[in-house]
């Protein structure tokens, strides 16, 4: 489910954010969260927006507000995992759940992957976490992004890597152009995508369990430029065609064609922002010999073509001075 298709809910005045601070003191996670939404409240004003951060203890403890209607609700924790018992779990996925869209960041991923609340949905669960993994993580689609919005439900892996999905969801609701303000305020370079990858996520989840997939996917990082057929890749590693689509879609949730076509978009999407390579250099450099097929794969995954994403690269820059 793509992150646009919650622009209508930027339409909701006043927008009302519930932020549940489940940490003992503000995290990295929660100050990646928190801070960027209280810039655009400042920015937009409460009679556009009201963010209410809440102590998760209060849920616990009864002494949490009643009846009020939240848009979006998040529980936020970067601290080390502690697990909940199920009354905990089952109270803080209850309170969480009347809001239109709702999710966790950081090590709460985990305690709504153990509530059942994503059950068959693409979850971004901390690689550091997988470990702590039973058999409730089987029924969530576990994958190595930053973060995801699948069925309603949002989750991101926390870290630094809630600035990108906070920046996300706010260009989502209000535009690029707020989200531009946010990122010079906060002195905010550029945003990760929802795709990008956890460095060590698939290491850390399938090295030893899995290593022909953890060679599999190596295989696809070490040829963007010149990709390899599937064939290939299945020879390579000494399995079966067959074999290898089994453990993509079980593990990753996707074929390989698809997955490697993704890594391949994933690093176009990296050199458009980060270098000055023109468009049909990095369609090249990225395995594609068509400017059509790029761009079409392209606009596909990231919801606008290898030209507009080089020109949203140049916006911010050029309305600096409205902020100033």
């Amino acid at each position: 489910m793509p992150f646009s298709s919650l622009a209508s809910l930027g339409q909701e005045a006043p927008l009302r954010i519930l932020l549940v601070d489940a940490g003992k003191s503000m995290s990295i996670a929660a100050a990646g969260v928190v801070q960027p939404w209280r810039t655009v409240a400042r920015l937009m004003g409460p009679q556009c927006l009201q963010v209410e951060v809440l102590p998760m203890q209060d849920i616990f403890d009864g002494r949490a507000p009643q009846g009020q209607y939240r848009h979006i609700s998040l529980v936020v924790s970067d601290e080390e995992f502690v697990p909940l018992v199920p009354a905990h779990l089952r109270a803080l996925s209850e309170y969480c759940q009347p809001s239109k869209v709702w999710g966790a960041v950081g090590s709460a991923v985990l305690w709504l992957v153990q509530a059942g609340a994503m059950d068959g949905l693409r979850t971004a669960l901390p690689w550091s976490l997988y470990g702590e993994t039973d058999e409730a993580a089987d029924r969530a689609i576990l994958t190595p992004n930053l973060f995801e919005f699948d069925g309603g439900r949002f989750s991101c892996c926390g870290g630094m890597a809630s600035v990108d999905f906070t920046l996300t969801l706010i260009e989502a609701l209000y535009g690029s152009d707020v989200q531009a303000q946010v990122k010079e305020i906060l002195c905010i370079d550029r945003v990760r995508a929802q795709s990008d990858r956890q460095r060590v996520a698939l290491q850390a989840r399938f090295g030893a369990l899995q290593p022909k997939l953890s060679e599999a996917v190596a295989l696809m990082e070490a040829n963007i430029e010149e990709p390899l057929a599937t064939d290939d890749i299945a020879n390579l590693v000494g399995i079966s065609r067959r074999q290898l689509e089994r453990q993509f879609k079980q593990y990753l949730g996707s074929v390989p064609s698809r997955y490697y076509l993704e890594l391949r978009l994933q690093r176009a999407r990296q050199l458009l922002l980060d270098t000055n390579h023109s468009i049909v250099q990095v369609g090249l450099m990225c395995g594609f010999s068509s400017g059509s097929h790029f761009s079409t794969a392209y606009g596909a995954l990231f919801g606008l073509t290898p030209r507009d994403e080089r020109q949203r690269k140049l916006r911010p820059a050029a309305g600096s001075s409205s902020v100033i």
